[in-house]
């Protein structure tokens, strides 16, 4: 009788399932995004006064997805459910901007630097466009999280891709020469760069 007692609590033992931390976190994660999406999508599709509005700030305005992703980053952890179960390393690369001379150049400003220099990320963001543009060469411009887009220009041996969420202090690439060009944009205005720098 007694063995059968312990025969029985050992099996009722072997049987329970408990579930890891990092898989219970990320579910609530998931029910969170799932519970906003559908709130959001009855909210557009019941009011058309929230959806002229949502539809006006997301489209017609600039919208900084930069800043809901650190919002989300800050209060939920990781942006993508799972990541932290498949990437567990973090980027060794963290400096920040050095650089030994300034002058205006077309609506930002020139930095004089050491020739290849690693560019670091100077404001956490969302890469929103990785090419060439006119007067400045290979360009990439962060969303950062307060809302102003930052382009580094001059730059080449490009280590992000378009919709990266780079953090301060990431590397972004390599520079040219010994020239940095840096231009603030905020909802299409040009910004004074002293402000920043």
């Amino acid at each position: 009788m007694i063995r059968n007692q312990i025969k029985n609590k050992s099996i009722k033992k072997s049987t329970s399932i408990k579930m890891p931390n990092y898989f219970i976190k990320s579910l609530n994660k998931v029910l969170v995004v799932i519970v906003i999406t559908l709130m959001m999508l009855i909210a557009l599709k019941s009011n058309t006064n929230f959806k002229t509005l949502f539809y006006k700030e997301v489209y017609d305005t600039h919208f900084s997805f930069a800043t809901v992703n650190h919002l989300y980053q800050t209060y939920f952890g990781s942006s993508l459910p799972f990541k932290d179960f498949f990437e567990n390393s973090k980027p060794v690369f963290s400096e920040k901007l050095s650089y030994t001379e300034t002058s205006v150049y077309k609506d930002g400003v020139k930095l004089t630097v050491s020739k290849n220099y690693l560019v670091p990320n100077q404001l956490s963001g969302l890469v929103v466009f990785i090419g060439e543009k006119e007067g400045y060469g290979p360009t990439i411009v962060i969303q950062q999280v307060n809302g102003v887009d930052l382009w580094y220009a001059n730059v080449n041996n490009v280590s992000v891709k378009l919709y990266d969420y780079v953090e301060q202090g990431e590397l972004l690439g390599t520079t040219i020469d010994n020239s940095l060009y840096l231009v603030y944009k905020k909802d299409g205005v040009v910004l004074n760069y002293e402000d920043y720098l």
